[in-house]
């Protein structure tokens, strides 16, 4: 398997925090599926209904 330097890594914008984020490989099988930066963002998923 070739590495992939840092910066061409796939990003992402956190939905709570609105920070990019970039992947990591914990997430290689569900990459798709993730929308948050970290467990604290995806436990405060509730500021997403109250920014809309």
């Amino acid at each position: 398997m070739e590495k992939v330097k840092k910066q061409h890594l796939p990003s992402k914008i956190c939905l709570v925090c609105q920070k990019p984020f970039t992947w990591r490989k914990k997430w290689e099988k569900n990459w798709d599926d993730v929308k948050f930066c970290s467990d604290r963002c995806r436990s405060n998923k509730s500021i997403i209904k109250e920014k809309s």
